[in-house]
């Protein structure tokens, strides 16, 4: 994050209008601060090295190039800038392809506004986003082989009590400052238990997690 402490962001769209909504809605929020604009990929991701933004709202169709190859070259270049993806679809094969470019989460489009301010301060600290409204379909489309290759039993054993309530929230989609607060803990040490659940799963990421939570039926 900027040392203003301010959330520098760039938008990358094909379509003006789009751009313009989000630049209303996201400069208008407090701690929010758009940098620049693109309408292609390539132009997204050369504006992302100079600018380093903190956030990348990053559409997936575009000319040139499309949002999959520039949020690998943004975080090839870019390892502090964080992309989330904004899809028209509830399953977009190129937004889950995003997401394994190295992406931290997906969202639809015709999200509220509060949902899309509250998106990107989660994705700017680090954590992964995906909305609720996909995340069956999600599950549905994920193959068995990008699911951590464990038992369910014997994970569910080595985790402690405490990694296990936060695994399920985690499938919940809750953030960490949300974990934080159902449990009475405090969001550092949230952050370590999540750390703890990640290794434990062998998973990469967040996404990772709330899919092994699903398909073990912890949620």
């Amino acid at each position: 994050m900027s040392s203003t402490n301010e959330i520098t962001l760039l938008l990358v769209d094909d379509q003006e209008l789009l751009r313009e909504g989000m630049a209303m809605v996201l400069g208008s929020a407090p701690g929010l601060r758009i940098v620049g604009e693109a309408g292609d990929g390539r132009a997204g991701a050369l504006l992302a090295r100079d600018l380093r933004p903190d956030v990348v709202l990053m559409d997936v169709r575009m000319p040139i190039m499309d949002g999959i190859e520039a949020t690998r070259d943004i975080v090839a270049h870019c390892p502090a800038t964080r992309v989330l993806i904004l899809t028209t679809f509830d399953l977009d094969e190129y937004a889950l392809t995003g997401l394994r470019a190295g992406a931290s989460g997906f969202l639809l489009k015709d999200v509220p506004s509060a949902e899309l301010v509250k998106a990107v301060r989660t994705v700017a600290g680090g954590e992964a986003v995906v909305s609720p409204r996909i995340t069956r379909t999600l599950l549905d489309h994920y193959q068995v082989s990008r699911v951590p290759a464990v038992t369910g039993t014997n994970l569910l054993d080595e985790l402690t009590g405490r990694e296990r309530e936060v695994l399920v929230a985690i499938g919940r989609g809750l953030s960490n400052p949300e974990i934080a607060g159902e449990l009475f803990l405090s969001e550092s040490t949230v952050k370590t238990h999540v750390g703890r659940v990640l290794a434990k799963l062998g998973a990469r990421d967040r996404v990772q997690a709330v899919i092994w939570a699903h398909t073990h039926g912890l949620v």
